[in-house]
């Protein structure tokens, strides 16, 4: 069993091939892949280019060559599943429910993006399979965005670093990864179709760069075309992207594999750059034979198709049907790592009156919000994780109080809204009481007064806010960031009747906190935080470990401030989306026939990014535009004090040095932050930009010396004139700190 934990192939690449690029080390085993290709039909060579079930696509059965299994992630292991994804009920396919995306990149920390990888791939070994779908790599450019969650950060160098580490630890364990949604795709709103209108240099410098950084340092070894069209052309059949880009400039050497129902030709597909049709055989089946047949397309691009795929099939090792599935995907090991994650990634936003932690004194807590029940592994349209088991934030809170002589009651506060499906149609109705009929239904008066009278008689509130899953969820955007179900009617309740309020967030994206903020002394955001997120929870709430996460985006004080909304450029006449159309028919209610008349009509809009490298808080500070929580911005139980800063600029690098030393009496865990200003720039840039970071673990009093170091060739930009990256010299000033807002410390330098 243990042997296929790890992919021997893997292993033995590594340790012959250290010389040979992360991409590489993949053509090792050309020879041997170019005397299969001949030996091979048209028709075998096509079979390996689309789905042979859900989640899979066909091997060579004649050669030996087995199948490629896939798995949705990035944040657990999906259960087995069957048509229309429905659960085959299998017993041992529950696997641990990490932290989502935002979460993850809440921690900054390489590390933990690592062995998040590292997990995902053990687990996925454990189920037999070859690829995860993920990680999410796409930008957070809307507050909105129904994949926020599971997107990490709206800032470029952020979101590479953390997936370059999480492809990293992946496919060490014997996994390979799928980075996914290959480009540009960041709405949900007609993302089956919607047209993205980008320059050059926005695409570059932007959303391209976490893919671009998987690849050429992660050695990602399969990529996901997205859904959208890029510049006029889907993703799935974009040659710019797939073949111009991914594979002639970064070296790409893995496969592509279309979103499901992502692919809309057979001759645009097969010459923009895709390998694999999911799912169906529509386009790379017959119509592939036939286009080679009658000599539309030559036999040699079907042949580097097959060559891409056996590339990955080499690389990571079939795990045996008689060993995948004989125990529970689910580990101590790896439960311990998505503890250790949700433990990171808590952000304390607001601490005015410093009641978190829990005093001493607080005998009797009451916690209100459904939010502190309700279970965030599954739910929505899209991935979920079947989890072994998921400690809700009151559970959390219940241990730990019990073993502090605590006593916590709870109330539900507010109705809670929930996405109405059943399999084949629309469910009727409100499923139990405490269901809301709308997203934006005011607070019940009942589940009001309840709430209340806890808090009055309780020494401090525990206010649990946020969304779920039925509100942030793949297929569709938010409508707007508010709290719903009438949660700011409740805080202003709570807090007149007992000002001893500590607000938690449960939430995948930011919300707006402009009513509640002014009732609540303390604010923590709380993420949907993996199988151990309620303990993680409890122990920042009680003092046990001090918080530390950071903000992976912005919190705007008003939606309509984000520059996509300030400029007018995201429009949400939505249609259904594509996925749900053709694989989700319980939250459609459409019969097939319907739904294929749907997809043949789908409107074509276009989103203009006219905002360009200006995203996240790029806009904010740049046009002066004041935010609720900046980005990067993470409050600690203990204060830090940043040296004078040191700079040298050596062999194409700077590094940058300081010391940083815990005030505190608790052991605390700080992220510092390194942003670049240019001065007097010929070419328009951001007031500054993220360039590095690193999160250093201090005890009580200790003193470290710190370096951040970046390479030069970060600070060249793309100049869409002449089509190449252009590094401008000229001055610029360092700036490190806490958050793009706080900064301790600068030093002036040029190169």
């Amino acid at each position: 069993m243990k042997q296929y934990l790890y992919s021997a192939a893997l292993l033995i690449l590594a340790a012959g091939c250290a010389s040979l690029s992360p991409q590489d080390r993949l053509t090792v085993n050309d020879k041997k892949i170019n005397k299969i290709i001949a030996q091979m039909t048209l028709e075998e060579k096509v079979e390996m280019l689309h789905s042979k079930t859900n989640m899979s696509s066909e091997g060579v059965p004649r050669l030996g060559i087995q199948d490629i299994k896939y798995t949705d992630g990035p944040f657990g292991i999906r259960e087995e599943n069957g048509d229309g994804f429905r659960s085959l009920g299998w017993t041992l396919d529950s696997a641990t429910y990490f932290p989502t995306g935002s979460a993850l990149a809440a921690t900054w920390s390489k590390e933990m993006a690592y062995k998040n990888g590292w997990a995902m791939g053990k687990e996925g070994r454990l189920r037999g399979k070859d690829i995860i779908l993920g990680p999410a790599i796409n930008i957070q450019r809307l507050p909105v965005g129904g994949r926020t969650y599971e997107y990490l950060s709206e800032d470029p160098v952020l979101s590479a670093r953390l997936s370059v580490e999480y492809t990293k630890g992946s496919q060490d364990a014997g996994t390979a990864v799928c980075l996914k949604h290959y480009a540009l795709n960041n709405q949900e709103t007609d993302r089956g179709s919607v047209d993205v209108i980008a320059d050059e240099r926005t695409m570059r410098e932007i959303y391209l760069k976490p893919f671009e950084a998987a690849v050429k340092e992660g050695g990602a070894m399969c990529v996901m075309p997205a859904y959208n069209k890029v510049n006029g052309f889907y993703c799935s059949e974009n040659a710019h992207l797939n073949n111009e880009i991914l594979r002639d400039e970064w070296g790409f050497k893995g496969m592509t594999v279309s979103d499901w129902g992502g692919t809309h030709s057979t001759m645009g597909a097969a010459l923009g750059g895709l390998c694999v049709q999911m799912t169906g055989d529509n386009y790379f089946g017959q119509a592939l034979i036939d286009s080679v047949r009658n000599g539309a397309l030559d036999e040699a691009v079907v042949d580097a198709k097959v060559r891409e795929i056996l590339r990955l099939r080499f690389a990571i090792d079939p795990v045996p049907e008689d060993v995948a599935n004989t125990i529970m995907t689910s580990q101590p090991e790896t439960q311990k790592i998505a503890y250790e994650i949700a433990q990171k990634s808590i952000v304390l936003l607001k601490n005015e009156v410093g009641n978190l932690p829990i005093a001493k004194d607080v005998k009797k807590i009451a916690v209100i919000g459904q939010n502190a029940v309700l279970t965030t592994a599954a739910g929505g349209i899209g991935a979920g994780v079947k989890t072994l088991y998921e400690i809700s934030p009151l559970e959390g809170i219940q241990a730990r109080a019990e073993k502090a002589g605590v006593e916590v009651v709870y109330a539900p506060g507010y109705k809670n809204y929930q996405m109405r499906m059943g399999w084949g149609r629309p469910s009727a109705g409100p499923v139990n009481p405490l269901v809301a009929n709308s997203i934006d239904e005011p607070a019940d008066p009942a589940l009001l007064a309840e709430a209340v009278a806890l808090a009055k008689d309780a020494d401090m509130v525990i206010f649990f806010g946020g969304t779920n899953k039925s509100i942030e969820t793949e297929g569709s955007d938010r409508k707007n960031i508010d709290l719903p179900c009438g949660q700011n009617e409740v805080i202003k309740a709570l807090y007149e009747a007992n000002p001893n309020v500590a607000t938690v967030l449960i939430s995948g994206g930011p919300t707006d906190l402009r009513f509640l903020e002014p009732y609540s002394p303390s604010i923590v955001q709380g993420w949907w935080n993996g199988l151990e997120g309620g303990t993680a929870l409890a122990e920042v709430l009680f003092g046990d470990i001090a918080p530390s996460g950071k903000l992976p985006f912005t919190f705007p004080k008003k939606l309509e401030d984000s520059p996509a909304y300030a400029l007018g450029n995201f429009g949400q006449n939505a249609s259904e989306d594509l996925f749900t159309l053709m694989y989700r028919l319980d939250a459609t209610g459409y019969t097939r026939e319907q739904i294929q008349e749907y997809i043949a009509n789908l409107p074509a809009p276009e989103s203009h990014y006219t905002e360009g490298i200006f995203v996240g808080y790029r806009w904010f500070e740049t046009k002066e535009v004041p935010v609720m929580y900046a980005f990067g911005h993470g409050l600690s139980y203990v204060d830090f004090e940043y040296g004078p800063l040191t700079c040298k600029h050596k062999k194409d690098k700077f590094y940058v040095t300081f010391e940083l030393k815990n005030l505190g009496d608790m052991e605390a865990d700080e992220v510092a932050q390194l942003y670049v200003k240019r001065i007097d720039s010929a070419v328009e840039r951001p007031l500054k930009e993220l360039e590095a970071f690193d999160r250093i673990t201090l005890k009580g009093g200790e003193t470290k010396k710190v370096t951040l170091e970046f390479p030069v060739s970060e600070l060249a930009h793309w100049d869409n004139e002449t089509n190449e990256w252009v590094l401008e010299h000229g001055k610029l000033e360092i700036l490190v700190g806490s958050a793009s807002n706080d900064i301790r410390q600068t030093i002036a330098t040029e190169i």
